[in-house]
């Protein structure tokens, strides 16, 4: 069972989420709040599994709320549900870590779906962003670079969500391997942090050359 937390401040969204999950024999909605630090509260003394956040809210806005649950509680996962569809407001969420965003204009179904891929620790992000050509802002010096095919491979595997550990199983090596691949990719790209790459990955996703 999947122990899930929505931050919202409509309520109406909150109930009609909780109405979907109703049946769902992998979801338990435990708790919701309105604003960020209401939310923040009970989840201290209210372990889950995984976040459900809005990015506009009282109190303490979304990316806020998103930037010190990844600070605070690490085995937390957290899907944005959100109106913004912006390029910078969604890279702005790749750079906090987060493993999710769903547009709101999508239907509860594909919410449903990217709790299930997030809780296997793949990242989600929603169907419709993929249609944004530039939604992922890749530095220059990226058309310059030389990967090796094995790179191409694996960013082409990071792009589909997968962790580490998955690609590992997939090329059958070690997971410290792949581990070895991000460090270098990441030097050659002059990329920093996972959610660059990532960002990179998605963008430039079967086409390497």
């Amino acid at each position: 069972m999947i122990r899930v937390a929505i931050a919202d401040d409509h309520q109406t969204l909150i109930d009609g989420i909780s109405l979907r999950f109703d049946g769902n024999e992998s979801i338990d909605l435990v708790f919701s709040a309105n604003d960020g630090k209401d939310f923040l509260k009970q989840l201290k003394i209210t372990p889950v599994d995984l976040v459900i956040t809005d990015l506009k809210m009282p109190k303490m806005d979304g990316v806020s709320l998103a930037r010190q649950i990844k600070r605070d509680f690490k085995n937390v996962k957290v899907i944005v549900l959100s109106m913004f569809d912006q390029p910078d407001v969604i890279n702005k969420m790749i750079d906090v870590d987060v493993d999710g965003y769903i547009l709101k204009t999508s239907s509860l179904d594909e919410l449903v779906t990217a709790i299930g891929e997030v809780n296997k620790g793949q990242k989600y992000f929603d169907k419709h962003l993929h249609g944004i050509t530039s939604l992922f802002d890749v530095n220059s010096t990226s058309s310059k670079t030389n990967l090796s095919n094995a790179e191409k491979d694996i960013l082409n595997l990071i792009a589909e969500g997968k962790t580490s550990q998955e690609i590992a199983d997939e090329r059958a090596c070690a997971v410290s391997t792949i581990h070895t691949h991000r460090r270098n990719m990441a030097h050659k790209l002059e990329l920093y942090g996972k959610g660059e790459l990532l960002r990179y990955a998605m963008d430039k996703k079967y086409n390497f050359e």
